[in-house]
């Protein structure tokens, strides 16, 4: 039997992403490509396009996981390592 995890790659990465929205007033389902780069891994998502201006604009989605390491990093973890050895 193979594991789901084998089937999922380390990052995922494109060039286009479709949104797809449900119209909250009228119920219907749109649908849109859009040229945004689109890289996700495990500590995230990070979208990249540009502004209205032509300037560019990124936005970063980060993970549970990476949110927990980044509290611990700021003194704001558990006061007990993760790895029970140490």
């Amino acid at each position: 039997m193979q594991d789901e995890r084998d089937d999922f790659p380390e990052q995922i990465e494109a060039e286009m992403i479709t949104v797809e929205v449900i119209d909250k007033h009228s119920g219907k389902k749109f649908r849109r490509s859009l040229p945004i780069q689109y890289l996700e891994n495990g500590n995230g998502i990070i979208l990249c396009g540009e502004t209205l201006d032509g300037k560019p604009a990124n936005i970063h989605l980060l993970s549970t996981a990476a949110l927990s390491r980044i509290s611990e990093l700021f003194g704001k973890g558990a006061d007990r390592p993760r790895c029970s050895e140490h």
